[in-house]
């Protein structure tokens, strides 16, 4: 039942029932409902709930405020950076709720109107049908700051068209409503001013049925196409500069292509990528390259792989010299180790790479046995102690 107003006020993620319908709301407004480690308990225990539950059908996902989310918390990685555990036990349980949106089996709409970025797309793209406007903006901006391409986006940016996955995830580049439509990175775009008359009829609908679903949305929705300056015009530049090898081959192909008329916009680029982490940019674009040939599943193990090895700092502590520089003292300028893209040797690569034993890898579930107390929202003590000996 809907929750009275003063829990309202205090819940990071409000669940509310109505009928056959479920709605979930990311309710951290002024922290532009980034995903702290309650928000990931919460989500997870709510759509655990609605998924047995027989009375209900649909899933409706919004927020309060400017952002629908914008993504993980980062001052959780940075208060954690010298012991790993907490972070250990919210990433095992974030990536094991990317795999729960990508199979779940009761209709999801997403009602995305704001940021939705990194993380925090993990709640809008893998759903059925995902609602953006002329407000909504998708960005992947992890590898400017030493991270990479996570919560299972190597595996949906590596199966976009050409080398334009590759592209998002290096540069961080940023989507509208209408160019993630485009790009089938969401299903609808309808303008923000009917969003609360979208929610009232997926409500009244009271029905989890796909194509009864897909029509209330139909009648709220616009056909449009990318603006005439649009990125994703650019597509053939990007895939001749993407299918290059290595990152500084990218980047030396790119500066060539910068000299040509019509493509001033390449500078801007340029110049984000020479600031980013050279660590961060060459893990990014090995993860998506990889994820062209792996399955979901695997691509989540692989990212899991990822993120520890970051956080351990097992080639760079560039995660938390990002996140210092971006949100604790916010000086905007990252001393980062090593510091140039040279440096950065596929023998260092292949050590964030390098899959642990079995036991300690990401456990995803199969849809079979999602729910049957195998798989629980925690880490095993024991799987803490060997992925972080040092803790």
């Amino acid at each position: 039942m809907a929750q009275d107003s003063a829990t309202i006020t205090e819940e990071v993620v409000l669940g509310e029932e109505v009928n056959h319908v479920r709605l979930i709301t990311l309710n951290r407004p002024r922290q532009l409902n980034v995903i702290s480690p309650k928000v990931v308990s919460l989500l997870a225990e709510y759509l655990e709930k609605w998924e047995k539950d027989d009375n209900a059908e649909l899933v409706i996902f919004k927020a309060t405020g400017r952002a629908y989310s914008a993504g993980g918390d980062l001052k959780v990685f940075y208060d954690g950076r010298n012991s790993h555990d907490a972070c250990l036990e919210v990433v095992y349980r974030m990536y094991w709720l990317c795999y729960h949106n990508h199979t779940y089996k009761k209709t999801q709409v997403a009602l995305v109107h704001g940021y939705s970025m990194g993380g925090g797309a993990s709640l809008m793209v893998p759903l059925k049908f995902s609602v953006v406007t002329e407000k909504t903006v998708f960005s992947m901006p992890e590898a400017s700051i030493g991270f990479h391409t996570d919560c299972s986006f190597s595996y949906i940016l590596s199966h976009l068209p050409g080398h334009l996955g590759e592209y998002l995830a290096v540069t961080g580049a940023r989507l509208n409503g209408k160019e993630l439509v485009a790009a089938c990175l969401a299903t609808h775009f309808v303008p923000s001013e009917k969003l609360p008359e979208l929610e009232k009829r997926l409500i009244d609908l009271n029905s989890g049925d796909e194509h009864a679903v897909k029509s209330v949305i139909e009648e709220f929705s616009l056909d449009v196409k990318p603006d005439e300056d649009s990125i994703l015009h650019k597509q053939t530049t990007i895939d001749k500069c993407f299918s290059k090898e290595s990152m500084e081959e990218i980047i030396k192909s790119f500066e060539i292509e910068a000299s040509n008329e019509g493509n001033e916009w390449i500078r801007a680029v340029l110049k984000g990528l020479k600031r980013s982490s050279p660590t961060g940019l060459k893990i990014t674009l090995r993860s998506i390259r990889e994820g062209r040939k792996q399955t979901l599943q695997e691509c989540l193990k692989k990212e899991f792989r990822l993120t520890i090895n970051i956080l351990r700092k097992t080639i760079s502590g560039d995660i938390y010299e990002g996140i210092r520089a971006l949100t604790i003292d916010k000086d905007n300028s990252p001393k980062w180790n090593p510091a140039t893209l040279e440096e950065v040797s596929s023998d260092k690569l292949d050590l964030v790479f390098q899959p642990f034993q079995e036991e300690l890898e990401l456990c995803v579930p199969t849809a079979a046995d999602r729910w049957d107390g195998k798989y629980e929202n925690s880490v095993n003590p024991s799987l803490k102690a060997k992925v972080n000996p040092n803790s």
